[in-house]
């Protein structure tokens, strides 16, 4: 039987999916330091891969998404987050293998007072979100089998993401300011993970009769600061965090200037995803409390 390739191994997401996705088939997967050795940014490397293994379906889980540094690093950037894309929908059409690919909240400006739709005009604000939409087209334009996953606010137990920053700096910190007036939804990693798997458990792994764009995130919405205060109360009563840690203060984007500027509000309506494969999305507060119960049990 034909393998599923996920192209990530240790990533947040990429470690997930492979948890996730090993009761579906034979997974493989392969990153920078796996033999074969996969690097997004290099091009024949994604192309032998997918000819060695002769996959049934690639997920790509990797990307660049050091949402500042690609302000410097806008050529990696543009190789990683547009260039591959295209390049693993051709391969995968020439197989006639499914590609499930993740994007992100970021495609959009963020000038919209409602949740974002799958089919709203796109603005990103900075090179990443800017590299993501272009990879996105790209494989719309090749024409292979496909699921553009947009999600947003991704964090988890590995990687660099918000949860891990604010644990660390609340250890550290007397206090700690965090911005207020950006809005979206915090989606843990292995909510990402097991809606995928559900997705192609529900379609026996063929992508062609519901290929599209999808936005997968939790429900709700916060602000970074929202969330922030909420992983302070919730960390604290699972033991994660003593009483005597940080404050946190609401702060404004002005007084937090970053290299790439973030959309203001970008939350990602996820109707079409519930009403094509019946997936109802939990709240980002009780995939927060599940995360943060699994570190407590880990660490005890």
């Amino acid at each position: 039987m034909r393998p599923i390739l996920i192209l990530g191994r240790s990533g947040q997401l990429a470690f997930e999916l492979r948890r996730t996705l090993s009761p579906l088939g034979k997974v493989v997967a392969l990153d920078r330091r796996s033999e074969p050795m996969v690097d997004l940014a290099k091009a024949d490397s994604l192309v032998a891969a997918v000819r060695s293994f002769r996959p049934k379906l690639i997920v790509n889980g990797a990307a660049y998404t050091a949402v500042d540094r690609a302000e410097a690093e806008p050529e990696l950037a543009m190789k990683v987050n547009a260039q591959a894309p295209g390049v693993l929908a051709e391969e995968a059409k020439k197989l006639d293998a499914g590609l499930i690919h993740y994007s992100t909240d970021y495609v959009f400006a963020g000038d919209l007072n409602r949740p974002y739709r799958e089919d709203d005009p796109t603005g990103p604000l900075g090179v990443y979100g800017r590299t993501k939409l272009e990879g996105e087209e790209a494989i719309r334009a090749v024409g292979a089998s496909y699921w553009i996953l947009r999600t947003a606010w991704v964090y988890g137990e590995r990687g660099k993401n918000f949860l891990l920053t604010m644990l660390k700096l609340m250890r550290e910190r007397e206090s700690l300011g965090v911005v207020a007036d950006q809005t979206g939804t915090p989606t843990w990693s292995r909510f990402i993970a097991e809606v995928t798997a559900s997705m192609l458990a529900k379609t026996g792994l063929e992508l062609k009769e519901t290929l599209g764009t999808y936005h997968l995130t939790c429900a709700g919405h916060t602000s970074w600061y929202g969330f922030a205060c909420q992983i302070r109360r919730r960390a604290q009563a699972f033991g994660l965090l003593s009483e005597s840690v940080a404050q946190v203060k609401a702060i404004s984007s002005a007084e937090y200037p970053t290299p790439a500027k973030r959309p203001a509000y970008s939350v990602l309506d996820t109707h079409a995803l519930q009403d094509a494969f019946a997936i109802q999305p939990i709240a980002w507060e009780e995939a927060l409390e599940l995360c943060l119960e699994q570190m407590a049990a880990r660490l005890s």
